[in-house]
């Protein structure tokens, strides 16, 4: 059997919950696709034991060390050497992504000792470090075939557009975005959907969720259900966080609840969790702000906050799937057939 031919038989199988030991799927442990739960649909399956805890503790410490001991010039080949050893050849899966993301830090280092010794203007420095980060993270996912890495890779690219039109922004007509709250949720949110959409590329080719490439849709879920909230939070409030400040604004406060309702209803569609608890944090703020505006005394409003969140939580937390259905069944069959099947 040829090469190709090999590598189309594994995806097949692998599509269908039939484990074949290849090499991505050596980098997702444990649960079996036949009994895996409505529970841990989205599990992001990279533990498999204590014994990979125990190694992934040894790799932080020791990195650690040797950082501080010899900075980039002996904590990158420290990485590649474990990632050789820990990820080619013993296929640990949790200490892949301590590996993935001390590339990451690594690849900061050095590229903060870089600039700060240039007498660049802080544009040109902001593109500088950024645009460092994808072509390492992009060979280390060649090499390693680490889900996380990709959706570093991709994340750093994301990263890299949003710096770069931000860089043309100012060379070109002296903008500087960062004083424009409404021009930076903009481009921010453009780039967040970007990522959102790669995300779901991932999730529609794999909706039973039993490849590598569930893993990478749960990483940059992660990103970007934050990046579209913070995004969409600052077109609302012009970057203010308004229930800091002191100024109760209820309009502004009944959007910030209905932006995190249409964020829940989107996690509930794609069946993940990460677009439930990107806006905790301002929906607490926003409770606070109503229940100020309601009257209700100062001294009590933190426990009503922390319990109407937290009865959120629960509520979407234990009748996910019930909720998942209610809303699948509004949805039409072209989307639902290409998305995890409710149970």
């Amino acid at each position: 059997m040829l090469p190709h031919q090999v590598g189309a038989l594994e995806a097949y199988l692998l599509e269908r919950g039939i484990g074949t030991g290849g090499r991505d799927a050596a980098l997702r442990a444990g649960t079996p696709a036949e009994i895996k739960t409505a529970e841990d649909s989205e599990q992001p399956l990279f533990l498999r034991g204590f014994h990979d805890i125990l190694i992934t503790i040894g790799v932080v410490i020791a990195l650690v060390g040797l950082s501080g001991i010899g900075g980039v010039l002996i904590l990158l080949p420290a990485i590649l050497v474990l990632a050789e050893i820990l990820v080619r050849r013993q296929r640990l899966a949790l200490p892949a992504v301590s590996l993935s993301l001390a590339m990451v830090w690594c690849v900061a280092i050095a590229a903060q000792d870089f600039v700060t010794d240039q007498e660049w203007e802080r544009f040109t420095r902001g593109v500088i470090f950024v645009w460092a980060f994808p072509l390492p993270l992009c060979l280390f996912y060649w090499r390693y075939r680490v889900p996380l890495s990709l959706a570093l890779f991709l994340l750093s690219v994301a990263a890299a557009a949003v710096i770069l039109v931000l860089f043309v922004l100012w060379e070109a007509w002296r903008i500087d975005a960062g004083l424009d709250p409404y021009l930076l949720s903009s481009i921010v949110f453009i780039a967040a959907l970007a990522v959102f959409a790669a995300a779901l590329r991932y999730d529609i080719s794999d909706p039973r969720r039993v490849t590598p490439r569930s893993d990478t849709a749960f990483w940059l879920h992660m990103a970007a259900a934050p990046g579209l909230f913070y995004a969409m939070l600052g077109l609302i409030t012009g970057g203010e966080a308004f229930w800091l400040s002191g100024e109760g604004d209820l309009g502004r406060a009944a959007a910030v609840v209905l932006l995190v309702a249409f964020l829940m209803t989107i996690g509930l569609v794609i069946d993940r969790r990460a677009f439930v608890t990107s806006g905790l944090l301002s929906l607490g703020g926003a409770i606070w702000v109503i229940l100020n505006e309601a009257g209700v005394s100062f001294d009590t409003y933190v426990f009503v906050v922390f319990a109407a969140v937290g009865l959120t939580v629960l509520v979407i937390g234990i009748f996910w799937q019930a909720l998942r259905r209610v809303v699948m069944r509004l949805l039409p069959d072209a989307i639902t057939t290409r998305l995890p099947a409710t149970r």
